[in-house]
């Protein structure tokens, strides 16, 4: 496992474990003590990975576990921007595995899926540290070479997708590199726009009929775009619903079946 060319030179560091309870805690737990950020945790195995929700993630060997731990990123109102930059580079990053394939694409807010199946997921996290620094962490677990079959969603990996064993080290040193160059596109929240446009140019689902599920009750509607800040636009009839939060499904199209997200 090793970082890009591009990483080393932004002074970007690599944690490197055999096995963690889970690279965001340890990531967090650096951070605490002192950590200066710019930092991979990276675990070959979790025995406590975790998806959003509080949600088990499924982590054994042969796929990639890596969090990244970044000290304030962007002004703490912008640090959720964050979430759609990694979704980004992850995206790229894949894109260059599967040679551009068309059917990877990004479901809101930033989970990745392929034909429809989810190959891979992230979890943001943060703490306000004891002198007022903020510290964000982003947790990344893609289904390298095998995938969870009891997910609430369908599920697959690039060793099914590519059908050959993947190699997690390989997608590792492509995504470090994709991540240094959508933090620069981002300036720390200055230009969210771009991050914006090119999460658009990537995600599933748009102008179709979708469910939300929210604790506050589930939405349906149709998806017509993110605003600004990264939030849902969702179309319901007479009015258009905001939503920051939810799990997201597309519905039946007249003559298709329903697609989990």
């Amino acid at each position: 496992m090793r970082l890009a060319g591009s990483a080393h030179d932004k002074n970007f560091r690599l944690a490197l474990h055999d096995q963690l309870v889970s690279t965001n805690d340890e990531a967090l737990s650096r951070a605490r003590a002192g950590d200066q950020g710019q930092l991979w945790v990276v675990a070959e195995t979790q025995s406590g990975g975790r998806g959003r929700n509080g949600r088990n993630w499924s982590s054994p060997p042969g796929n990639l576990y890596a969090s990244l731990l970044l000290i304030d990123p962007a002004p703490a109102c912008q640090a959720a921007e964050l979430g759609f930059v990694v979704s980004v580079a992850l995206a790229e990053a894949l894109r260059e595995i599967l040679a551009g394939d068309s059917r990877l694409a990004i479901k809101w807010p930033n989970d990745i899926l392929f034909a429809g199946a989810k190959l891979a997921g992230i979890l943001l996290e943060s703490a306000h540290l004891p002198d007022g620094r903020l510290a964000c962490v982003a947790g990344v677990g893609v289904n390298c070479n095998s995938h969870p079959n009891d997910a609430l969603y369908k599920t697959t990996d690039l060793g099914v997708i590519l059908g050959k064993i993947s190699a997690p080290e390989t997608l590792f040193e492509q995504l470090s590199a994709q991540m240094v160059y959508w933090l620069g596109v981002w300036r720390q929240g200055g230009d969210f726009a771009s991050i914006r446009e090119r999460w658009l140019s990537l995600a599933a689902g748009i102008g179709k009929p979708v469910k939300v599920a929210r604790p506050t009750g589930p939405l349906e509607g149709v998806f017509r775009t993110i605003d600004e800040t990264g939030r849902l636009v969702l179309d319901c009839g007479p009015v258009e619903v905001l939503v920051e939060a939810g799990d997201v499904f597309l519905l039946a199209q007249p003559g298709g079946a329903r697609a989990g997200l």
